[in-house]
């Protein structure tokens, strides 16, 4: 690894504030060097942790009081502040099964105020923290610092709305680099970007304010002129929004010029009122290779650092095959449409928004809003399709039940990321969502085993017209060959039933095979969660079989066959009642007890038990 020298003095945010700034330029090229060289090796959010570097350095500048408190929405461009907090050494730990989260974690360290991981949290949290210190009489400033992606999110306007109401020192730094994972999308957007065009006014406003406000007649002139000055910001800007919501907006500045945001970020700091500091970042900046394509460094794998080079698979992923499904259905139907929240390449969905870009929708990060207007299309006849990963679809679990399932619409969910998803680590596991479903009435949850009864299923949820989610893992599947066929509501036995069977769903079911070929052992595949195959379930009650469900989420499968089949004995094997650490996916479930050496351990005691 290279040499660092300026990084190496600094093991602490204190020592951040003595090193004189002349020095802080060459600070924030040593830190995208240093963070080119961890991410390289383990893979982590590199492009937007890049673009923040500067903002980062300008922060732990002004935030230096007792009871200052930084959050960081989403989290994922905090990499330049763990560097910065005493965490210099453990980054190159960063997302490996013991080491650095990702995310902001308070459990890592106590400059970590409000763990983070999903995105528009960032103003609720730190509102919550204003009243608190307000309530309290506690010394302390707090900054929220949001992407404009992270802004497309329903609760940041509720922050918002109730923020600018407060009248209290909270400061919302939005960092602006017109992206959230793909580009970004939406009024605000557009909005955000004639603000950026707003420069020249910005400068005057200043200018003007301090003018103003030197003397006893500037501050006289500055009071019968508020009005004034509002009408002329309303034509030269016409965009108030945040001023509007009651929040004082400063800026756009650029976001890697030092000085410039030391000097706002302290103006706004003083102010003691609600204040929007808006600062114009590059997603990616300094690494040629992530400038280039910042989407590709968004999340990345390990990479080789001279070439942006990741080793790569033939075979596809889960997401591209979802994604090239839904193609070849809306090819021949068109009322099939597509939907996604910031997610189209995570999704697999960038061929359908190229190919039907009409019918084709990224409501940026709404996931709420994503379900509910898929209800909506739905009522009036499309069929819509919504992909969304298991973790972010945890938000839309009410839209789920009252908007879609309630009415019987025909909506598919494409719920990506369904399982373990690695080190991503515990804000991103997709091991909730159907202990959730489960409970929703009239919905049918789907979970292929191989990429061949992916597509079956993709093909059969649309067709039934009915509400539906299909789950479907990180990475990919055995492309699957000689299968049985998907007929809804079926089960698939893929070995006899004998003494003890194991139920097996999703990526499990091939570690399932394995273990009952060793100890000769029943297996079925759960091709549904629901509905249950009550035909099967009744036929291995009747032989008077074991039962062991294995499944890589929280208890949900095995939940439902026990209250189903109360005289059957079932064994559970889930993971357990926990936040799941990072670590790589297979790690995870030797950890959650549901690998193969867990299996047979279950086959075994349940054989020892009842002889």
């Amino acid at each position: 690894m290279k040499e660092y020298p300026l990084l190496q003095q600094l093991n602490n945010p204190k020592d951040v504030m003595a090193l004189p700034a002349e020095k802080l330029p060459a600070l924030a090229e040593e830190i995208r060097g240093y963070m080119v060289d961890c991410v390289s090796r383990n893979g982590g959010h590199l492009a937007s942790s890049l673009g923040a570097v500067e903002l980062i350095i300008a922060l732990h500048r002004v935030y230096t009081d007792e009871g200052d408190r930084l959050i960081f929405d989403v989290g994922h461009q905090s990499y330049a502040h763990k560097i910065l907090t005493g965490r210099r050494d453990a980054f190159r730990t960063l997302r490996l099964e013991g080491g650095l989260s990702g995310f902001p974690k308070r459990e890592e360290s106590p400059y970590d105020a409000f763990n983070t991981g999903h995105a528009s949290t960032s103003i609720s949290a730190a509102l919550g923290m204003v009243r608190a210190k307000h309530l309290l009489h506690e010394p302390g400033h707090v900054a929220a610092v949001i992407g404009d992606g992270a802004l497309t999110g329903g609760l940041a306007y509720e922050a918002i709305d109730d923020g600018g109401d407060s009248r209290l020192p909270l400061v919302v730094v939005l960092n602006d680099n017109e992206m959230s994972i793909s580009k970004n999308v939406g009024a605000m957007s557009r909005s955000l970007s004639r603000l950026r065009a707003s420069r020249g006014y910005n400068r005057l406003k200043r200018f003007v304010v301090r003018v103003l406000e030197t003397g006893t007649v500037g501050h006289r002139m500055s009071k019968n002129l508020e009005g004034f000055k509002n009408r002329i910001k309303r034509f030269v800007l016409q965009n108030t929004f945040f001023e509007e919501m009651g929040f004082t907006y400063l800026g756009p500045i650029d976001g890697h010029d030092i000085p410039q945001m030391v000097a706002l970020l302290r103006e706004a700091k003083a102010l003691e009122r609600p204040v929007v500091v808006h600062v114009i970042t590059q997603k990616g900046k300094g690494y040629s290779l992530s400038e280039r394509n910042p989407e590709k460094f968004h999340g990345i794998a390990p990479f080789s650092p001279e070439t942006g080079h990741v080793a790569s698979s033939n075979t596809p992923s889960c997401s591209q095959v979802f994604g090239e499904t839904l193609l070849e259905l809306a090819q021949e139907d068109e009322r099939i449409v597509a939907i996604t929240a910031a997610m189209r390449d995570g999704t697999g969905l960038r061929p359908f928004f190229e190919r039907f870009p009409d019918r084709a929708f990224d409501v940026g990060i709404a996931e709420e809003h994503a379900l509910t207007m898929a209800a909506g299309m739905a009522a009036e006849g499309l069929k819509p399709v919504a992909a969304i990963y298991s973790s972010f679809l945890q938000r839309a679990i009410d839209q789920v039940y009252h908007d879609v399932c309630l009415q019987k619409l025909p909506v598919v969910i494409g719920v990506d990321r369904a399982g373990l998803v690695g080190q991503d680590g515990e804000t991103h596991q997709g091991i909730y969502d159907p202990a959730m479903l489960c409970a929703i009435p009239g919905l049918s949850i789907y979970e292929p085993a191989t990429l061949s009864e992916l597509r079956a299923m993709i093909r059969l949820a649309v067709a039934r017209g009915e509400p539906a989610a299909v789950r479907y893992c990180r990475g990919t599947l055995p492309e699957g060959a000689g299968e049985e066929p998907v007929v809804y509501g079926k089960w698939a036995t893929l070995r006899p039933v004998s003494d003890v069977v194991i139920l097996a769903a999703g990526p499990l079911v091939q570690i399932a095979r394995t273990v009952a070929e060793k100890l000769n052992c029943g297996l079925v595949e759960a091709r549904f969660y629901k509905p249950l195959d009550y035909g099967l379930l009744d036929e291995i009650r009747k032989q008077g079989c074991k039962l062991i469900v294995a499944e890589e989420n929280v208890a949900a499968l095995s939940l439902y066959v026990a209250v189903y089949c109360p005289e059957l004995t079932v064994k559970p094997l889930c993971l357990p009642d926990g936040p799941v650490p990072q670590a790589s996916a297979a790690r995870q479930r030797t950890l959650g007890g549901i690998d193969e050496a867990a299996m047979i351990r279950a086959v075994q005691e349940l054989r020892a038990f009842h002889g």
